[in-house]
C-alpha cells in the first residue's frame, strides 16, 4: 500500500515520471538520428513510443496515439523558437499537452479504486456471515485488513484485465 501512496504524492511525482518517459523517448529517437532536434517524422515516432510506454505501464484503458494531423497542429504551438524542429524542452511541453487528458483518466481510475473498493468491502463484510468457513474468517479479520485485502484484489483484477 505504501507504494500506491507514493504514487499519489502529487504533481512533483507525476512531473518526474513524465520527464523520465519523455527523456527516454527523445534519447531513443535522437540516437537513431544524428541531430539534437526532432523533425516531424522523428517526433511522430517518439509520440508512438511514449503512448506505447503509457499503455504498458499505466492503469486504465488503452490510449490511442494522436493522428499525424493532431501532432502537426501541436508542433506549431510547442515550437517556441519557430525552427520547425522540436528540441528536448519543447518535446517535454509537447508531450505534456498531448497527454494531459490521459493522466486525468488514469488519476480518476486510481481514486475510484482506492476509495470505492474499501467502501464496498466494508459494506459487504456483513453479508459474508452466512457463507460457511469464509464468513467466520472474514468476521475475525480487522476492518482495515479486510478493506486492504479487497482493495488489492480489485487492483490485481484490474491489472489482469489490462494484460488480456
Amino acid at each position: 500500500m505504501g507504494q500506491i501512496f507514493d504514487k499519489l504524492q502529487g504533481k512533483e511525482w507525476r512531473q518526474k515520471q513524465m520527464r523520465k518517459i519523455t527523456d527516454k523517448a527523445f534519447d531513443r529517437v535522437t540516437n537513431n538520428v544524428e541531430r539534437a532536434n526532432l523533425k516531424f517524422e522523428d517526433l511522430y515516432i517518439a509520440v508512438l513510443l511514449v503512448y506505447n510506454d503509457m499503455n504498458k505501464h499505466l492503469p486504465g484503458p488503452h490510449f490511442d496515439p494522436p493522428s499525424k494531423d493532431q501532432v502537426r497542429m501541436l508542433i506549431e504551438e510547442c515550437d517556441v523558437n519557430m525552427d520547425g524542429e522540436i528540441d528536448r524542452e519543447e518535446f517535454v511541453r509537447f508531450i505534456q499537452q498531448l497527454t494531459s487528458d490521459t493522466f486525468v483518466v488514469v488519476s480518476q481510475g486510481l481514486i475510484l479504486t482506492l476509495v470505492v473498493a474499501p467502501t464496498v468491502a466494508m459494506a459487504t463484510k456483513r453479508t459474508t456471515e452466512g457463507v460457511p468457513v469464509v464468513g467466520k474468517l472474514v468476521q475475525r479479520l480487522p476492518n482495515s485488513v479486510y478493506a486492504s485485502l479487497v482493495t488489492m484484489a480489485v487492483m490485481l483484477f484490474q491489472r489482469s484485465i489490462q494484460e488480456v
